[in-house]
Order: C-alpha cells, then sequence, then structure tokens
C-alpha cells in the first residue's frame, strides 16, 4: 500500500522496533508541541495562541517540561497574560460564591468538589491543558490510521504481529478502539493477535529485568548482559509507557 503523509509518522513508528509504537509517537507530538509554543516560531506573541493557552492552561507535568525546555521570555509571556485570566476568573469565582448549607447527608455522599464550587472551579483547571488537549485530539487521529492500516495494509499488520507490541497504557487505548473501529468478524482475528503479541512481550521483559537482577550476583559478573543493560527503562515503559531514560528535551538554539 503507498504511504500516505498521514500514515507516514506511524509507520516510522513501527518501523522504529519500540517497546511501544504509541510512545514513539506521543514523544514526536510533545516535542512538536513544545516547539510550537515556546520555539523559535514565537507563537507564544501571537494574540490568537496565547489565548487559547491561557484559557487552558497547562498541567503540572508540562509546566515541567516548559520549564526545561529552555525559553524564558516565552514562558514569562504565557504566564504573564495567563495569570491575568486566572486572577480575574478566581475574582468572579470569590464573587459569586456563597457557603451552602452541610447535612450529613451530603458529607457522606458528596466530594469536596461537588459540594464546594470554589473546589470545583479549582479542579476543573487541574484538568485543563493546552499540550495535553491538543496531543489526544492528534492521537485519536493516529489510532483512526493505526485501524485504517490494519485492515487495508497486509504489510503493516505483518509489522505489527513481528513488532514488540505496546505498553499497557497504549494497549488499552487500542482495545477500546477496536471495539468501534473493527467489525465483529475482524475482532475475531484481532483480539488474539494483540493478546499473544502482549503476552510475548510482557514476558520478554520480564526475562530482561530478571537476568540484569542475576547479573549482579559474583558469580554471573563475567557472563553476557544479554539484551538487559537497559531492561529497567524499557520495563518502566512497557508498565505505564513514556521514556523514563530519556534527557529533558530542550529549545534548539
Amino acid at each position: 500500500m503507498k504511504e500516505q503523509l498521514y500514515t507516514i509518522p506511524l509507520n516510522d513508528a513501527v518501523n522504529a522496533q519500540d517497546e511501544c509504537p504509541f510512545c514513539f509517537i506521543e514523544r514526536s507530538i510533545e516535542q512538536d508541541l513544545l516547539d510550537f509554543v515556546l520555539g523559535s516560531g514565537s507563537s507564544y506573541m501571537e494574540a490568537d495562541i496565547r489565548e487559547m493557552t491561557d484559557k487552558a492552561g497547562f498541567c503540572r507535568a508540562h509546566f515541567k517540561k516548559m520549564f526545561d525546555y529552555g525559553n524564558t521570555l516565552g514562558n514569562a509571556w504565557i504566564l504573564k497574560t495567563h495569570y491575568r485570566r486566572m486572577i480575574g476568573e478566581m475574582q468572579a469565582q470569590f464573587n459569586s460564591f456563597k457557603p451552602g448549607k452541610t447535612s450529613l447527608k451530603s458529607k457522606l455522599m458528596k466530594s469536596p468538589s461537588e459540594c464546594n464550587a470554589i473546589a470545583a472551579w479549582v479542579q476543573e483547571k487541574e484538568t485543563s491543558c493546552y499540550v495535553c488537549n491538543q496531543y489526544k485530539d492528534t492521537y485519536a487521529r493516529y489510532l483512526d490510521t493505526f485501524f485504517y492500516l490494519y485492515k487495508n495494509d497486509e504489510v503493516f499488520r505483518d509489522k505489527i504481529k513481528n513488532s514488540k507490541g505496546f505498553c499497557l497504557s497504549h494497549f488499552g487505548d487500542l482495545c477500546s478502539a477496536a471495539d468501534t473501529k473493527l467489525s465483529d468478524r475482524e475482532k475475531e482475528t484481532f483480539f488474539p493477535m494483540v493478546f499473544e503479541l502482549m503476552d510475548q512481550n510482557m514476558e520478554r521483559l520480564a526475562e530482561d529485568v530478571a537476568w540484569m537482577v542475576e547479573k549482579f550476583d559474583y558469580r554471573n559478573k563475567d557472563a553476557d548482559w544479554k539484551n538487559s543493560k537497559d531492561a529497567i527503562q524499557r520495563g518502566m515503559q512497557k508498565l505505564k509507557g513514556g521514556y523514563p531514560a530519556d534527557p529533558e528535551y530542550k529549545m534548539k538554539k
């Protein structure tokens, strides 16, 4: 099947023979978004972009990555206008706030955010992030592309069958998406295939980690490391996704 522009990144991710092609894509998308928000293109100086970042804000993880990225002026501009919006919203919440009467039943049945409007507003801000939102939209399209290629490209299907599988997090997303993207007949072959793939590769990682432990036994000091030298970071990735051993992603000078 001839590659299209929208299929190239996914094919590249699968060809990389990573522990999870979607982790590979996630890292690429996130780095592209950091470049977009804070990079040399100075999108943070554009009013329409900062309107979106001011409204959505950023989660703790992405604030940390933005700090590590290294653009002090860009971060300052983003924070400057975001603070003005946050203060305005906060003051509006304070002005409209009225403490509710709390019964014993409400204490038992409701969470703090359900009982308190200020807590609910803060919780909403905690779950809002410009980078996360943009990533989710792009990731959803890659899931669509995965199943399009799986159904229409035999070479792609064979690559998946012979891959290292997926991290558990992205595997869960893949299984969930398969329920709506595949026909009942397609599910009969897809799920057994990915279950076997995950079983084999989880066992492979478990063996790599176990051999790393054995290598610390003085009796094995001269033994071959086999595939265990980077077993910790690959083992962590397989269980939770991401790249624990990655250095901080910084602005290109």
